[in-house]
């Protein structure tokens, strides 16, 4: 391709057009390592209402809960009058006003047509559908990650879908006529045949970038997946234009379909190019709407505030005979509650589960790289199972070849009657939930210069608020779930180790900190660890609450330590098995285990369904508080704090990580056609990347819909992330100067930001205009109500 070619200035608008729209597409990671995106990434500069606005245009699905729903909860008491009143004056509505909208349902909003769309109305031929269809069996093969029988060639996706449309007689055989040939005609240069796209539907420069998104909405998750490809290239300072690629195709199609339509299809897309040129704004249905999920926000951000607001658990400060530092995931907050608990002198701290290691790790006997970090940071660091070594590589090898045997189309038949019976006992202890045998244990490896060693080892300590005050044994717990015959099983892994379980990390971690020359440098760092504390590695299972210990290296000198801990997590598992089971369908504390080797189990976990708020503090801020496995607990002490610095990398790195959480659970519960991945009963995997609901259609990205839904009622409240921080409100402010981007997901109502007082209640929230008392709020609230 001529990388030098000079272009027009009205196709570099254009392709700047393209640009934007493609940054309006939420990224989508493949199932290997399937981790939390918000589904309104690319609106996130925007306020909700606008966004919302810009979504209906374009068919990119619902952002606010139902009025129903919201009608529902007004009735219920769940949001109160004063929660509809401060909703009302925040959206410049009166509450009888709000009040009523909530007892009628919202208009349906037509997305702006497609031709394709208009195709379809004067024929009466489904253009749309056959289009999804068509795309979708191109995709399916090109971006194949080893699971088709006859995988298609790799290359750049438009050669490989030229290669493939030239060929494909379909669009003919239902009407198009010469759409292959058309393809096989069109330049070799992608960009060539954008530029002759555009020019042939008489697209201009003002409709062209809706119109762009539009088109990219009607290619559903395969749009998203793609985003990902560049997304991650972006993140890594580089660039991928598969997405770009996509969406020439899909203007192939709209150029072809309008050449052949007619001129009544013609009359229509000159209309319907004036209404893409239209600004956006919303209108007073939508601005209703946006303020009842205000009001569904207030409610959720007043009962965490009510959970926090009297007197914590007495924290003394003497020295604690454990400590046990968890991953910030909800699902840990119902665990360190009940450790607590079991055994008083314990205590517990949060932080991201890769804890400060991005790590790219090649597991035992394994040439497969697994990122295991938050997917907003880049890992730095190679790192490898012990006794990986040439005779593995060899075996694996080995593994591989028998894999693609026994998929191969000509050998399939004849492996599974000749192989089927040592298959026997697997399909045995699978189908009735049996543990699994043990498997070896290989402790990780961490290759790094002292000096490197000493400085993660200082910077992690710093950002967990521990520098000091450490107990004999200190326990580092990821956390991952066992779960089997779930094709999103990585999303209830753990989120900030790329959708991997958190093992590899905290052994790692653990052997960091119990390394000798480590511990020698980091005295002068500030940061003098006792010379009888111990660091010990742990896995949480979600789905068990079973915690296993990696004990390898541990001394006699712990072995009281080390039977305590057990003792306590094992009383802890048992209270938080008996909590759980309560929320879960057909749920028993003793049976939470078998669900996630029970082929036929549909919700072996909730996952992270429900969360709701983020608090940064100490813990003593939180101890003995039921917060119902609702919140992201992150240790935090601003007074330790220099500069300022671990706010800001929580803020901009954990708080973020949450907000897509949350964001994508909302997503898939409110727009579940859209961010959602549908029934779990139907889905087949494509490419080894993502589902089909069925046997064809879209790509579907998102959570499936028993993640979210028990079947009666949503299990996820969707409503807005609190986040809520134990520090001065100049010192937080500062930050959210030094991070725009940041700032902008409160600015515009993606995320509500409040401060919290030394007692660990609610006493400011964030807005615009700076902050304002949280009890004044309420109180002035009340009053309108």
């Amino acid at each position: 391709m001529n990388m030098h070619m000079t272009w027009p200035g009205e196709a570099l608008e254009f392709f700047a057009a393209a640009e934007d729209a493609i940054r309006q597409v939420p990224p989508a990671f493949p199932l290997e390592a399937t981790v939390a995106v918000n589904p309104w990434l690319g609106q996130a500069r925007e306020d909700r209402a606008v966004a919302a606005a810009r979504l209906a245009r374009v068919g990119g699905g619902a952002m606010f809960l139902p009025r129903k729903s919201v009608s529902e909860m007004i009735d219920s008491g769940e949001i109160t009058p004063e929660d509809l009143a401060d909703a009302a004056a925040r959206h410049g509505i009166t509450s009888d006003a709000l009040r009523r909208a909530a007892r009628v349902n919202a208009p349906s909003v037509q997305p702006l047509p497609t031709v394709a769309d208009l195709a379809r109305a004067a024929s009466g031929i489904d253009w749309p559908g056959l289009i999804e269809e068509r795309f979708g069996s191109w995709a399916a093969a090109h971006f194949d990650q080893g699971q088709a029988f006859w995988p298609a060639a790799k290359g750049d996706a438009w050669r490989s879908w030229r290669a493939y449309g030239s060929r494909d007689l379909t669009p003919g055989l239902a009407g198009l006529h010469g759409f292959n040939a058309r393809v096989a005609e069109a330049p070799t240069d992608v960009r060539a045949a954008f530029c002759a796209a555009c020019d042939a539907l008489g697209l201009t420069r003002e409709a062209a970038q809706l119109y762009f998104h539009r088109l990219l909405v009607t290619l559903s998750g395969w749009a998203q997946y793609a985003r990902h490809l560049g997304w991650i290239a972006e993140r890594d300072g580089g660039r991928d234009r598969t997405l770009f690629e996509l969406l020439t195709i899909r203007l192939i199609w709209d150029e072809a379909l309008l050449e052949q339509g007619g001129a009544l299809t013609c009359d229509a897309w000159h209309a319907a190019l004036h209404e893409y040129t239209m600004p956006i704004e919303p209108d007073q249905e939508m601005r209703l709407s946006a303020a009842l999920q205000e009001a569904a926000d207030l409610s959720a951000e007043r009962k965490l505030a009510d959970m926090l607001d009297g007197p914590s658990a007495a924290v003394t400060g003497a020295r604690p005979a454990i400590q046990a530092a968890f991953c910030i995931d909800v699902r840990s907050e119902v665990l360190r509650r009940a450790l607590e608990a079991a055994d008083p002198d314990l205590r517990t701290i949060g932080f991201a589960g890769f804890f400060g290691l991005p790590i790219r790790h090649h597991g035992h006997a394994s040439d497969i790289v697994e990122m295991r970090a938050p997917i907003l940071l880049a890992p730095a660091v190679d790192t490898q199972a012990e006794g990986d070594d040439t005779e593995s590589r060899i075996y694996l090898r080995a593994i591989r070849a028998w894999g693609r045997f026994k998929r191969a189309a000509v050998s399939a038949f004849a492996f599974v009657e000749a192989a089927g019976p040592l298959y026997v006992g697997k399909l045995v202890r699978d189908g009735l939930g049996l543990p699994k045998p043990a498997s070896s244990s290989h402790a990780p490896t961490l290759h790094l210069p002292l000096e490197e060693r000493v400085a993660a080892a200082a910077r992690i300590l710093k950002a967990m608020s521990l520098t000091s005050g450490f107990a004999r044994l200190v326990l580092i717990c990821g956390h991952g779930s066992e779960v089997a015959n779930a094709p999103h099983r990585s999303a209830l892994q753990c989120g900030a180790c790329g959708g991997h379980a958190g093992d590899v990390n905290a052994r790692l971690l653990a052997a960091l900190l119990n390394d000798q020359a480590v511990r020698g440098r980091l005295a002068g760092e500030g940061i003098e660890i006792p010379a009888d504390t111990h660091f010990v590695a742990g896995l949480h299972d979600t789905v068990s609450d079973e915690v296993a210990l990696f004990t390898d290296g541990v001394h006699n000198s712990h072995a009281g330590d080390i039977a305590r801990l057990k003792l306590a997590l094992k009383q802890a598992g048992a209270m938080a098995r008996t909590e759980r089971a309560q929320s879960l369908p057909h749920g028993v504390a003793d049976a939470l285990a078998a669900r996630g080797q029970d082929w036929s189990e549909i919700r072996p976990e909730w996952g992270l369904a429900g969360c709701r708020g983020f608090i940064a503090a100490p813990r003593s801020r939180t101890a003995g508080r039921d917060l119902g496995g609702r919140v992201f607990l992150h240790d935090y002490d601003w007074r330790q704090d220099e500069d300022a610095a671990t706010l800001e990398l929580i803020l901009s790195a954990p708080v973020v990580v949450a907000s897509w959480i949350a964001l994508q659970y909302h997503g898939s519960t409110v727009a579940p056609e859209t961010f959602g991945a549908g029934n779990k009963l139907l889905h087949n995997v494509v490419g080894g990347i993502g589902v089909l609901e069925g046997n064809g259609g879209a790509l579907r990205a998102g959570l499936p819909w028993q993640s979210v839904h028990d079947g009666e009622a949503p299990r996820h409240a969707a409503s807005r992330l609190v986040v809520a921080i134990d520090a001065p409100e100049a010192m937080i402010s500062e930050v959210l100067e030094r991070q725009p981007q940041v700032r902008a997901l409160f600015d515009n109502g993606w995320l509500t930001l409040v401060r919290l007082d030394e007692a660990g209640a609610v006493a400011a929230r964030y807005t615009k205009n700076g902050w304002t008392g949280y009890a004044a709020e309420r109180a002035e609230a009340r009053s309108a109500a």
